[in-house]
């Protein structure tokens, strides 16, 4: 059986926090627990597409971060094989919000969908995703527990 971590001590938070790319545009966990995952990401000028705009690759980046959090909470290791986002409104400042669920907490195949946020609560984008799990690799962390902020 595999284990991911070389800390026993470390926690589900700091697993992610090092997620290089996404500390890189800012993308930071507030929260944590079995099954649920809530992140954001202060939109600034250096996220910011040709037409001013929020790039659709670092809210999906915000996305994926939440996905991954909440499929992985149970100390499994569990990846994406497919994902999907739609994009419904646009942003050019300001937090961003990704609150993850998992819908379906398979032992193999999860599927679990985020909301990206704006701070006002309008809706940006709706990210789905379907896990696998490996079965023999563990994250090697303590339990998720309360809140993480």
């Amino acid at each position: 059986m595999g284990k991911i971590s070389n800390s026993p001590d470390m926690t589900l938070k700091e697993f992610f926090d090092r997620d290089r790319f996404a500390a890189m545009i800012g993308a930071e966990l507030i929260e944590i627990r079995q099954g649920y995952a809530r992140a954001r990401m202060l939109v600034t000028s250096e996220h910011l597409n040709g037409a001013g705009q929020c790039q659709g690759g670092a809210i999906f980046t915000l996305a994926d971060l939440a996905y991954a959090a909440a499929v992985n909470s149970h100390l499994t290791l569990t990846v994406a094989i497919s994902t999907n986002i739609t994009y419904v409104s646009n942003v050019s400042e300001g937090y961003i919000y990704a609150e993850a669920t998992e819908v379906v907490n398979h032992r193999r195949v999860p599927f679990t969908e985020v909301r990206v946020t704006a701070e006002d609560g309008r809706l940006l984008a709706i990210f789905t995703s379907t896990g696998y799990r490996k079965q023999d690799v563990h994250i090697d962390a303590d339990e998720p527990g309360p809140a993480c902020q």
